[in-house]
């Protein structure tokens, strides 16, 4: 185990992968993480069991959702404990129940609109409920620039956001979350930057400084909220050797001030290094899953490598 962070946020991190697979079975990419509230673990992966859950020390409890999803994507647990999915391949968002019964589904099972035609949905990429009413806000990021929100039925209420590099617009708007206050946060991950809209879309500022920016999740202690960022690397080839570009997770408070970065040297297997976070949530604890993608990142570059797909870092100083 190694320590790494700052301030109060150290975490020890052992650089293995987490979590008691069964024998045979592999994540193959971590595309999602969500922590519900007793803070049993799901993960959404691109294996042969899409669903995975543990509970907080990494012992399996059970899988499903097997043959149901073409493209596991986002993944999110709304404040009932209810299980919402994002399947980038079919165009769908569908609730679930703890055990994966079926309770809703948004969108039309492998029908894509026109991509960057506004509609819902081409390619979304993930899914946050508001902590308030229930409400759920989509992302549709890979063919589309636009975030969606809908009532918790599921009647769409409004959509906003638009192709571009401007302040409110999207350049692969990959991940969001929002916090007790109804603020938006999004992973605008291709601008390399997090934007913030109140629950209407209306744009209220941005965080930049940072390097691909593809997940985000909101954290509560107490009265006070912090934002976990995971971040893609940004480098290329000749510079890839290069500190601080990435791939790492940033810590902030709500005012966007950075309050710890963990991971400062390039990508790689060792502790404390990352490969692609994809995915991110804290528990009650404070202890941070990253969900990581490193098979599809960077499969190509190095062949053969068997990669990690799920780490816990573990917070030193309990809240």
């Amino acid at each position: 185990m190694v320590l790494i962070g700052e301030g109060k946020f150290k975490y020890e991190v052992s650089g293995e992968d987490w979590g008691e697979l069964p024998e045979g079975w592999e994540y193959k990419d971590a595309t999602a993480v969500a922590v519900d509230s007793k803070d049993n673990v799901y993960v959404f992966n691109r294996g042969g069991h899409p669903i995975i859950v543990y509970d907080q020390d990494g012992r399996f409890l059970r899988s499903w959702g097997e043959d149901v999803f073409k493209m596991p994507h986002g993944v999110a647990i709304g404040p009932d404990d209810l299980i919402y999915c994002v399947d980038s391949g079919n165009h769908t968002v569908q609730k679930f129940d703890s055990h994966g019964r079926k309770l809703m589904t948004i969108g039309s099972k492998g029908r894509q609109s026109k991509p960057m035609s506004g509609y819902p949905f081409s390619a979304p990429t993930h899914v946050a409920i508001d902590p308030r009413n229930g409400e759920i806000l989509i992302s549709d990021g890979y063919s589309n620039a636009k975030i969606h929100r809908y009532s918790p039925d599921g009647k769409l209420i409004k959509s906003w956001g638009q192709s571009g590099t401007f302040e409110g617009h999207f350049n692969i708007v990959h991940n969001l979350t929002i916090d007790r206050d109804g603020w938006v946060y999004v992973a605008d991950r291709d601008n390399r930057r997090i934007q913030v809209f109140d629950i209407d879309g209306n744009y209220q500022t941005q965080w930049v400084n940072l390097s691909r920016a593809a997940c985000v999740s909101t954290h509560f202690t107490g009265s006070e909220t912090t934002i976990y960022v995971g971040e893609y690397f940004a480098g290329l080839g000749s510079n890839s050797q290069g500190k601080d570009l990435g791939p790492r997770v940033t810590i902030f408070d709500v005012k966007g001030n950075v309050l710890a970065r963990l991971g400062h040297e390039t990508y790689g297997d060792a502790p404390g290094r990352f490969y692609a976070p994809h995915g991110i949530a804290v528990d009650s604890k404070g202890d941070i899953y990253v969900a990581e993608v490193s098979w599809a990142e960077f499969g190509q570059i190095l062949p053969g490598k068997k990669f990690r797909s799920l780490q816990k870092l573990v917070k030193v100083c309990r809240p």
